[in-house]
C-alpha cells in the first residue's frame, strides 16, 4: 500500500511540473494561479483587517512603500510585455501596505499584494535598500516560489488533493499551509523555508526589477551586511530567518552586479 501511494504521489508531482518562463526552471505546481491569487485576495484582506496600516497621508514611510511598488510594478510590467508574457500577470491588481510592527519582514503574495512591517525599515534605512527587499519578494511572488512549496506541504501533509477539497475538508489545515508558505508571521507556525534555488532566482531577479525600476542595486551589499550584524551572530531577523547566510548571499549578489548594472537607469 505505501508502495502504490509513493507511485501515485510521484506521478501526480511529475503530472504537476511546470516551467516557469522567467527561470526556466521546472517546479511543482499543484494549483493554478487563478486559485492561488483568489486565496491570496482573501487571506490579504483578512491580514489586513487584524493589523495596523500605516496611512500614505501621515507617513512618509508609508509613501516611500507605495512609491518603490509602483516603481517595481511598472518596471516589471514593461519587462513581462517586452518578453511577450504579459498573460504571466493576468490577475494582478498591486496593493502596498506598510504594517506598524516591530518584525523585520516583508512579503508578497500573487497577484502582487506586498506588505513591509515598520521594523524592517532601520535596517534597509535609505529607499534603494527597501527597493531590493521587495524586488526580492516580488520576485518570488513572479517566480511562484509560495505555489511551489505550498505544493509541496499539500503532497507531504495532504496527499495533494485538489485545493477546493482540501478547503471543503481540511479547511484550517489548508489556510496553515498557505500561510506558512507565504511567510505571513509566525503565528501561523513555522514558515516553510525556501530552497536555496527559490532564494537565488529571488535574489537575481528582484535585484534586476529593482534596478530596473531606477533602484541602484549596489545598494544590496549593505543591505545584507546591516542585516549581518543586526543578527549579532544569533538569530537573524524575521526577514532573514529562511534565508542562506548573509556572507553566502553577499558574494553571490556580488557576482550578479555587473549584470544588473546593465539594467539600472537612474530615475531624473
Amino acid at each position: 500500500m505505501r508502495r502504490i501511494l509513493t507511485i501515485g504521489l510521484l506521478s501526480l508531482a511529475l503530472a504537476s511540473c511546470s516551467k516557469n518562463p522567467i527561470t526556466g526552471r521546472n517546479q511543482l505546481t499543484l494549483f493554478s494561479e487563478t486559485e492561488i491569487q483568489g486565496m491570496a485576495s482573501q487571506q490579504y484582506k483578512q491580514f489586513l483587517s487584524q493589523n495596523k496600516i500605516v496611512a500614505t497621508n501621515v507617513s512618509k514611510d508609508a509613501e516611500m512603500v507605495k512609491r518603490i511598488g509602483q516603481r517595481i510594478a511598472t518596471a516589471v510590467t514593461n519587462y513581462y510585455t517586452q518578453q511577450g508574457l504579459s498573460k504571466e500577470l493576468e490577475g494582478y491588481q498591486w496593493e502596498y501596505n506598510l504594517i506598524d510592527s516591530k518584525e523585520a519582514n516583508a512579503w508578497c503574495m500573487p497577484g502582487g499584494k506586498i506588505v513591509v512591517y515598520t521594523g524592517l525599515l532601520p535596517i534597509t534605512q535609505n529607499e534603494a535598500a527597501l527597493a531590493v527587499v521587495m524586488g526580492h519578494e516580488i520576485a518570488h511572488a513572479l517566480a511562484k516560489h509560495g505555489n511551489e512549496r505550498m505544493s509541496q506541504g499539500m503532497v507531504q501533509q495532504l496527499g495533494g488533493v485538489a485545493l477546493s477539497v482540501a478547503m471543503v475538508n481540511q479547511p484550517a489545515q489548508t489556510q496553515s499551509l498557505f500561510m506558512n508558505a507565504y511567510g505571513l508571521g509566525s503565528q501561523y507556525g513555522a514558515i516553510l523555508p525556501f530552497s536555496r534555488k527559490n532564494e537565488l532566482e529571488a535574489d537575481k531577479y528582484g535585484l534586476f526589477f529593482s534596478a530596473m525600476a531606477g533602484y541602484n542595486p549596489q545598494e544590496a551589499i549593505p543591505l545584507w551586511e546591516r542585516m549581518a550584524k543586526a543578527s549579532g551572530g544569533n538569530k537573524p531577523p524575521e526577514f532573514a530567518s529562511t534565508h542562506p547566510a548573509e556572507t553566502t548571499r553577499i558574494e553571490r549578489l556580488r557576482e550578479l552586479m555587473p549584470e544588473a548594472l546593465k539594467y539600472y537607469r537612474p530615475v531624473k
